[in-house]
């Protein structure tokens, strides 16, 4: 039941996009103000919407956070009056949104809603991780966010909830067995919480998240969901800009784990703008290994935003990533051959 495809039209910075999905390793790459982190957010969107207490609309403002939390700005804007839809399929089943600029409310009659039913016969476990770490500042976090007008995107909310939850029942298989043992030897230890607090416990102690680098942080996340069960076959992962705060020696071990996690069943979206993610992406992944590259890119200043999907690293096209790359490249080469024969 993994997602296959999204439609997006007149929504954000999207005047149209029509994406077929893997349902194994989505990776969006594209320049700034593209639209990545967007599409992912609605596909999470729609997946909390599979769950029996999850109102669509609610959820898309909660996550997407418009200005007085009117849906209507999340339609892409334009002189007039102008609709637009999120629409998300898993196979057969199809969850479509509507609403106009009109719409001010979440709750607004003007909200055209189809597939819902259908679509809430199979929940989808799923999780989202922004840029941004948020386990060094969990503590209160919650009862705060819950009592309090907060301007939180609801996401960071979401990973506290599973971050929070305990260890899953029953015997641990081989292959979550293999993953923590991996990122417990990266990050030298086990993860814990006490009082709403996480800390890791190794050779020096226990140490609070806060006094711990961001980049061991992430790893010690993905220990933590993979612990209690939250990242496992059937699930789906969106992971906003892995790389962040990483060391690149580490980006490896990142895309192993991503790798396994796809091999087990679970789906995987994740944006970057690192080549080295990339590359090592390329590098380690298999032939049985199910892996889109999607590139979101205008053709010039202004544009609409189009996109191309492959799963062949080499056929990224445009590959701004790469293009990057390839020209500081070039003007170190350059660089160092200066005065040569001269």
């Amino acid at each position: 039941m993994t997602l296959t495809r999204v439609r997006l039209e007149r929504f954000t910075a999207f005047s149209h996009l029509d994406l077929e999905l893997s349902r194994g390793i989505n990776v969006f790459v594209g320049a700034n103000g593209t639209g990545k982190t967007h599409l992912m957010k609605a596909c999470y969107v729609a997946c909390e919407a599979s769950k029996p207490d999850v109102n669509f609309m609610d959820k898309l403002v909660r996550v997407f956070m418009p200005s007085g939390r009117g849906p209507g700005r999340l339609v892409k804007r334009q002189v007039g009056r102008a609709k637009g839809t999120v629409e998300v399929h898993r196979g057969d089943r199809k969850l479509s949104a509507s609403f106009s600029t009109l719409v001010k409310t979440a709750a607004s009659d003007r909200v055209t809603l189809n597939g819902l039913s259908r679509w809430r016969k199979d929940p989808v476990e799923s999780v989202y991780i922004p840029v941004k770490e948020m386990l060094a500042s969990a503590p209160g976090f919650r009862s705060l966010y819950v009592a309090r007008e907060t301007h939180f995107e609801e996401v960071y909310k979401d990973l506290l909830d599973r971050a929070y939850l305990p260890i899953l029942r029953g015997p641990m298989d081989v292959q979550r067995r293999r993953l923590m043992n991996r990122l417990q030897k990266e990050i030298e230890g086990k993860v814990f919480v006490s009082n709403e607090e996480f800390f890791l416990y190794n050779r020096q102690g226990n140490l609070e998240f806060s006094l711990l680098a961001e980049g061991i942080r992430k790893l010690a996340l993905l220990w933590l969901l993979i612990q209690n069960g939250v990242l496992q076959g059937g699930s789906v992962l969106f992971w906003d800009e892995p790389e962040t705060n990483l060391n690149p020696k580490l980006f490896g071990v990142v895309i192993d784990i991503l790798l396994e996690l796809q091999r087990a069943g679970m789906q995987v979206f994740f944006t970057t703008h690192d080549y080295v993610i990339l590359k090592e992406l390329d590098l380690r992944k298999k032939g049985t290994d199910e892996v889109n590259f999607h590139s979101l890119y205008r053709q010039e200043a202004g544009a609409d935003i189009a996109w191309k999907t492959t799963s062949n690293y080499l056929e990224i096209d445009p590959n701004a990533i790469t293009e990057a790359f390839d020209d500081l490249y070039d003007r170190d080469i350059e660089r160092s051959l200066a005065g040569v024969g001269q």
